[in-house]
């Protein structure tokens, strides 16, 4: 089976792939650089470790691993999004994206992870070795991924994950319930597996609140929807890095604006950025997202009380 985004896009392929890395393809106007955020974000913060061993039942605490690696703990429950702690492999042997910035906080500093939430397969959102690790603890974590993508989990020998398709929901417990929700971007894992599993956000309910992740996504009309159908959310994780070139990137990945516009029509209470300052994917400064964002939100008359940026490693309470 093929999977298709609702609006269909080009594809990026390796032919385009090859325009943008030789210098081929359009020319574009990057505007005059921003003054780099206070501190710029870079430098870990040490991790709060009673914090993330003992957090607070009656709030949602979040913790920012790195990447669109996030530790969301409510209700003592512990839950994982896209979680990478290696070196981001591909499928070329000896080669690896080089990681520009240790994890916040080490697979031993966990705490029991319940839940995964992966949300495709690219390498800097689904790593092998991080997840087969987890899956190794204590065999009680539960993988969470879209339509089609159990079975390569399996081929790996972890068991207890479970599909969800676009729209489709299930329930965790008696108060949380996990929904799957449309994303707009691809799959692949190697040249010839091009879309064979989808690609997804969640949206996680949970004693009166909600949480959503959008993985990994270029702008869709979807993100309305998104708002209408939940309502709003109390908090969205929501991608802000490897945007440049956008006549490559604007199909799979938004830029810092497009995330602002994203926390609006989903209607979010207090939205983190994610996706940014951990490997060097795409040609903008690494250190450059937060600045954009701190520009957009400036111009919709927003500010890091809407939309923050954290250190890896740290930790705030919703």
């Amino acid at each position: 089976m093929i999977y298709k985004n609702t609006i269909p896009q080009p594809a990026i392929g390796f032919p385009k792939i090859l325009r943008w890395k030789f210098g081929f393809g359009p020319r574009e106007e990057r505007g005059p650089a921003l003054p780099k955020v206070e501190d710029s974000r870079w430098e870990n913060q040490r991790p709060d470790f009673k914090r993330i061993q003992e957090p607070d039942p009656g709030r949602i605490q979040v913790t920012w691993i790195g990447h669109s690696s996030f530790l969301i703990q409510e209700r003592g429950r512990n839950i994982l999004t896209d979680p990478i702690f290696g070196n981001c492999l591909t499928p070329i042997r000896g080669f690896s994206l080089k990681r520009e910035r240790p994890p916040g906080l080490t697979l031993e500093e966990l705490p029991p992870i319940h839940e995964v939430l992966i949300s495709h397969n690219h390498y800097d959102h689904l790593d092998a070795p991080t997840v087969k690790h987890l899956a190794g603890i204590s065999g009680e974590t539960r993988f969470w991924v879209p339509s089609g993508l159990s079975g390569w989990f399996r081929r790996k020998g972890i068991v207890n994950v479970q599909e969800l398709a676009w729209w489709e929901a299930t329930k965790l417990s008696d108060t949380a319930e996990l929904h799957c929700v449309p994303a707009q971007h691809f799959a692949a894992r190697g040249p010839f597996d091009r879309d064979r599993t989808h690609w997804c956000g969640w949206v996680l309910r949970s004693g009166g609140k909600t949480i959503y992740y959008a993985g990994d996504s270029g702008y869709s009309a979807e993100f309305r929807e998104i708002g209408k159908r939940f309502g709003g959310m109390d908090l969205a994780l929501i991608p802000i890095g490897a945007y440049h070139p956008r006549w490559i990137m604007q199909s799979v990945h938004v830029d810092p604006a497009e995330a602002v516009t994203i926390h609006e029509e989903v209607r979010s209470r207090f939205s983190i950025g994610g996706h940014w300052g951990t490997f060097r994917l795409t040609d903008e400064p690494m250190d450059e997202p937060p600045a954009r964002l701190q520009q957009a939100l400036g111009e919709r008359g927003l500010s890091e009380k809407d939309f923050a940026v954290l250190r890896a490693g740290q930790s705030v309470l919703i």
